[in-house]
């Protein structure tokens, strides 16, 4: 058994795992990470995030390069992708902040078991224990890291985090793809299908179409993105037509089939007609399940919700001295920032110090296709559901003199909010950087801002953020670009 008893230990090294014992070090908690790769990061720096922005930040570069001798650069007419390059170049900043999050363990004192982590069953005398496994072979940070076969921990932070779903009755091989095997692959394919549409899906029919693959979208909802505004999915819609993507929505996928030249996709349209679509590579961008069927969650009080958990506001499960945070968690988004959130908030909470629960409805929803798309609060939809006397302002960004420097004209700011005191319920952006502009927002409606308030906050000249100020002075009628 091992001697130290950590004050927490947390299983998961992933943007919930590592924040946790990031802010709980340094708050003078003893901690314990447990992870059972050789890797810290999760899914989110090494398949998630950070691989798939890096690509599309590629992406963009290229679609400017398109236009290069507009902007009065010459000599460049005739790019070509270097795939192999592009791919190291995402390889190179995974690399640079898995050592950068290496560094942060040693900085913070924070003890790292490299192995699967199961727990044992409830707390005895105050005392909980997590079995580690070294199943991957992989070594830990010190002699007591790599000796030791049992955590013990006074509080136990769960966050294991998911994995992406799957159709039924097929496996992810290098045809049909999830985020992970579509990140690895050896060329580019000239043509691709994405089932689904949620950000996954869109941002890389996005990044596929920009270097001139054949792109087809399937979604069985009615709409594109369909957690967004519905102004929002109509807009990128027209705008994904318009780059010459193939969208495909209220449509059921039948079966995937192999050929000699990749895939072929039966699905039902709309209207109930079988359509078939044959691709290079299939993306299935379905959505994520959590990842909690071996974590000894059997061996304790926590009754799993579709394989989510349940916790109260401060993130602790129905075991006492358990908590959970990330893609686990039921209820709450699954993106890392959430998660990070929710590592912060049990962080602070165990150290005796001020935190806040996490709010869904002040969640910032970002989605890094081109347009991008930001969000945050209640759609138009979800306020009127709630009884509210909505009042809506949209400024297009054709109006915004940065937006044409930048040469990025399509999209709108949307604001929703309570006519009756003036209150912004929500904000809704599409268009560039539309993942940056929407820090402001957040911080709107935390601080419950009102419309005319943010009328009366004086924004930069020019730049792209006073598309926020025309927007927040179009619900008023008084825009002043446009």
């Amino acid at each position: 058994m091992a001697e130290t008893i950590y004050d927490v230990a947390i299983i998961g090294g992933g943007p919930a795992g590592y924040t946790c014992g990031i802010r709980a070090a340094q708050l003078g908690l003893k901690v314990a990470l447990i992870e059972k790769t050789d890797k810290l990061g999760g899914t989110c720096l090494h398949v998630g995030c950070i691989p798939t922005k890096a690509m599309l930040f590629s992406a963009e570069v290229w679609d400017h390069l398109k236009h290069a001798e507009g902007y009065g650069i010459d000599g460049v007419s005739a790019p070509k992708l270097n795939w192999d390059n592009l791919f190291k170049r995402k390889n190179d900043i995974i690399v640079k902040h898995t050592k950068g999050l290496d560094f942060l363990m040693k900085k913070n004192k924070i003890t790292v078991f490299r192995g699967h982590g199961r727990m044992t069953g409830p707390a005895k005398d105050g005392v909980l224990t997590i079995d580690v496994t070294a199943e991957d072979k992989a070594k830990g940070q010190g002699a007591e890291a790599q000796a030791a076969t049992k955590v013990q921990a006074k509080k136990i932070v769960l966050a294991t985090g998911s994995d992406a779903r799957m159709l039924p009755g097929y496996k992810a091989d290098d045809t049909i793809l999830t985020n992970i095997e579509i990140l690895s692959l050896p060329a580019f394919p000239k043509s691709l299908v994405v089932i689904g549409s949620g950000a996954v899906g869109v941002e890389f029919a996005s990044i596929f179409k920009s270097f001139g693959a054949d792109v087809t979208i399937l979604e069985a909802l009615p709409r594109i993105v369909p957690v967004e505004d519905e102004d929002v999915s109509k807009e990128l819609t027209r705008l994904f037509k318009k780059r010459g993507i193939d969208i495909n929505t209220s449509c059921k996928v039948e079966k995937i089939e192999k050929t000699k030249g990749g895939v072929k996709v039966s699905f039902t349209d709309a209207a109930g007609k079988a359509q078939t679509k044959e691709a290079e590579k299939v993306l299935v961008a379905v959505g994520r399940g959590p990842r909690t069927t071996d974590a000894g969650i059997d061996k304790t009080n926590i009754q799993l919700d579709r394989g989510f958990i349940p916790v109260n506001e401060w993130m602790e499960t129905s075991e006492p001295g358990v908590y959970a945070v990330g893609d686990i968690v039921a209820g709450l988004p699954q993106l890392a920032h959430v998660g990070a959130m929710e590592g912060v908030v049990v962080a602070s909470k165990l150290a005796g110090k001020y935190a806040r629960p996490v709010r869904k409805d002040r969640v910032p929803g970002c989605t890094y296709c081109d347009p991008q798309i930001g969000s945050v609060g209640l759609t138009e939809a979800q306020a009127k559901e709630k009884g509210y006397q909505v009042k809506v302002g949209k400024f297009p960004f054709v109006g915004n003199s940065k937006a044409t420097i930048v040469d990025s004209h399509d999209g709108f700011v949307k604001v929703v909010s309570d006519a009756k005191y003036g209150e912004v319920l929500g904000v809704h952006i599409i268009g560039p950087q539309a993942t940056e502009l929407i820090a402001e927002c957040v911080v709107a409606l935390e601080l419950e801002a009102t419309v005319e308030e943010l009328m009366f906050t004086i924004h930069a000249h020019p730049t792209l953020a006073e598309s926020l100020l025309d927007g927040f002075s179009s619900v008023e009628g008084m825009a002043i670009n446009v």
